[in-house]
């Protein structure tokens, strides 16, 4: 019969070198058989004073048995310090929230509130805060993120297509949100373990060191297989940690987009969405709901486990630990690039990811500049920060709930107005939610060159092209194409483009210069401030015209004049062309050499300014073959009618003043639709 009233007892051996090992072994093996009659597990506490290896301190605790609690016996471990007690290292639930790169807030995070809810003895599934506590004496939640320098960040960690996974822009940004995001925490008596390396292997060492009868671990779910894949390796990492004398519980929670996968009014619910958006958003919008933003937990309910703060304290693994991008693995010359802000920039001043810059933003754009009212007029603008929301790099990572900006659109609309700018951005939010639920349908299919339809014979199949100097010259904006190459620059001073703006730059890579569609959405991956996984490849793919719809392309020349009427934008990006006159700062080719002359500016190879990469007179094959469509709405796979048409004789209509300066025109649309909240 075990001994539960055993007292701990440790070991301290002296003066013993690096070499002395097997003394160490043979002391342990005799203490060891000495003691197990009492039923103790002994481990040594080590003077480093004759040692190259660090001192470790570890306790001997009583062994497992097969009691109701379930306490398995603890070995030494690199989560545990010096200062650790045995009551520090007994426990008997942990339950840890992984924040992972999508959910970084509080406010409206449902996988927040079910491992608050496990915490509080709710062990069945259930509507995450919904059902009454059931336990007197919560155990506390440990939330944890990991920076992933396996698979996501460092100037070396790349795609199959070689750029990287996370340009350094965005992981500052990231970097940005989890300090914020730690400061909330702290804020309300809680923390947040900062860790770098592989999620998996973090996850389970502290599950190892903590040694609890029962571990909950509990995430935002996400639905692609780069993303699933870690989700089966920290499966497999806590089963071989664990092992029989303990239990796990690893669950995804859905917490991303406005509507409940669940409520769809599909067959097959997410299986049976349509492939196309329209048919989507008219039966969404008629048959679901969405749900009213959740509360941030109780700070009682936020508390840290007692004794954590002993067993999870190492310097790349703490409560007080903060990477920095060198730690990240970005080189000197990734970091120089991003220490300063472009003066040009689109986002808004002083801007920062996390929570509290996020919900500042949403206050400051609907409510105290009133600018919810003006959205769709102004949405297609490209200088400037008010122009459109700005909302999507926090809603990329999580720092604001889409199901929050929604109910803000709602009071907005009871206290002041309603009308078609209130209503479109929820219809954008509601864009993308249908990329993320296309991707949980097609998986990899957004991700594969011929996209969601495969070797099947379609209209938009064709050989595509891989032309490394012509991609370096569009990602460099050096495409002769002034509007191309205002928004390539943007980006890469930035890591923003305005939505008019990708679906040119697609539109053109994808068709007019023909290359593989899939390098475009790798670039897009590594830039931008507000890379989602969903929308980036959804949105390529559509471009690209693999989801099944039409091929829509956009003329650029068209375009800049409809969009950049007078040039400025083009100028603001391509100084090289700022004494171009109006008629010629789109089209700089047509000049002759006597006005180049008087402009300050050659264009052509090797010039101040290149030829366009392709002929501006020749029509791309793929429109030849009758599958495609003009420059209207298709960048994102809508379909819908050509883009705005500009005034006559290429003037601009001014009869509506809140339209963006550079548009000729109002944009036509589809008809306002609807929301309803629960």
């Amino acid at each position: 019969m075990a001994r539960s009233d055993s007292s701990a007892c440790f070991v301290v051996v002296h003066g013993l070198s690096a070499h002395n090992s097997h003394v160490l072994h043979n002391i342990r093996t005799m203490m060891t058989q000495r003691l197990r009659q009492c039923n103790f597990v002994v481990s040594l506490v080590i003077s480093a004073a004759h040692l190259s290896l660090p001192a470790v301190s570890a306790f001997a605790f009583p062994a497992a048995t097969k009691t109701t609690h379930g306490i398995r016996s603890h070995s030494t471990s690199n989560f545990s310090s010096a200062s650790s007690s045995p009551s520090a290292l007994q426990m008997s639930t942990l339950n840890i929230q992984w924040f992972r790169q999508t959910d970084l807030r509080l406010h409206d995070n449902p996988a927040l509130c079910r491992t608050v809810d496990l915490s509080l003895g709710k062990a069945e599934k259930q509507p995450v805060g919904a059902a009454p506590t059931t336990k007197s004496s919560p155990d506390g939640i440990l939330p944890v993120f990991v920076f992933d320098t396996e698979r996501i960040y460092g100037s070396d960690t790349r795609s199959e297509l070689g750029c990287m996974k996370c340009g350094p822009r965005r992981a500052q940004f990231v970097l940005d949100a989890i300090a914020d995001l730690r400061s909330n925490l702290e804020k309300r008596g809680s923390g947040l373990i900062v860790a770098v390396g592989k999620p998996e292997k973090v996850l389970a060492e502290i599950a190892d060191a903590a040694s609890p009868s029962l571990l909950n671990v509990v995430c935002q779910e996400e639905v692609c297989s780069e993303e699933l894949a870690v989700d089966k390796a920290v499966r497999s990492e806590l089963a071989k940690k664990v092992k029989k004398s303990g239990k796990f519980n690893f669950e995804t929670v859905w917490g991303s987009t406005m509507y409940d996968p669940d409520s769809l009014p599909f067959d097959g619910d997410v299986a049976g969405i349509p492939d196309t958006f329209t048919p989507f958003r008219n039966s969404v919008e008629k048959a679901c709901q969405i749900g009213q933003p959740l509360d941030i937990p109780k700070d009682e309910h936020l508390a840290l486990p007692k004794g954590i703060k002993s067993v999870v304290n190492q310097p790349q693994c703490s409560l007080s630990y903060l990477p920095t991008l060198a730690d990240l693995g970005y080189s000197a010359e990734d970091i120089d690039s991003v220490e300063s802000v472009d003066s040009r920039t689109a986002m808004p001043a002083n801007y920062k990811g996390g929570e509290t810059f996020a919900l500042t933003r949403v206050q400051d754009y609907i409510w105290d500049k009133d600018l919810l009212k003006v959205y769709f007029d102004t949405r297609n603008g490209m200088i400037g920060s008010d122009y459109s929301t700005k909302f999507a790099p926090w809603l990329a990572h999580g720092n604001v709930s889409p199901r929050y900006i929604a109910r803000e659109c709602r009071k907005y609309e009871q206290v002041r107005v309603e009308n078609k700018s209130t209503y479109w951005v929820v219809f954008e939010l509601l864009w993308r939610d249908y990329f993320k639920f296309f991707a949980k349908k097609h998986g990899d299919g957004i991700f594969y060159q011929n996209g969601i339809l495969g070797n099947r014979s379609h209209g938009n199949k064709r050989k595509w092209g891989m032309d490394a100097k012509q991609v370096k010259a569009w990602k460099e904006g050096m495409t002769g194409y002034p509007l191309v190459d205002a928004n390539m620059r943007e980006l890469a001073a930035t890591g923003f483009m305005s939505n008019r703006g990708r679906q040119n730059v697609a539109s053109f890579f994808t068709i007019d210069m023909n290359m593989d569609w899939r390098y475009g959405g790798d670039h897009f991956e590594e830039t931008l401030l507000d890379y989602d996984v969903h929308s980036n490849w959804g949105n390529w793919c559509s471009a690209a015209g693999m989801t099944g719809g039409r091929l829509n392309r956009f003329n650029i020349v068209k375009q800049s004049k409809d969009y950049d009427f007078g040039g400025d934008y083009v100028r603001l990006w391509c100084p090289e062309l700022k004494n171009v006159p109006d008629k010629y700062v789109h089209e700089p080719w047509q000049m002759s050499e006597a006005l180049m002359e008087e402009c300050g500016v050659k264009i052509g190879p090797g010039r101040d300014y290149p030829s366009p990469i392709v002929n501006p007179n020749v029509q791309p094959r793929i429109m030849n073959n009758g599958g495609g469509g003009r420059g209207g709405r298709g960048g994102r796979g809508r379909g819908g009618k050509q883009g705005g048409r500009g005034g006559r004789n290429g003037q601009r209509r001014d009869n509506n003043p809140n339209r963006g300066k550079g548009q000729r025109q109002d944009m036509k649309s589809l008809k306002v639709g609807t929301y309803k909240f629960d």
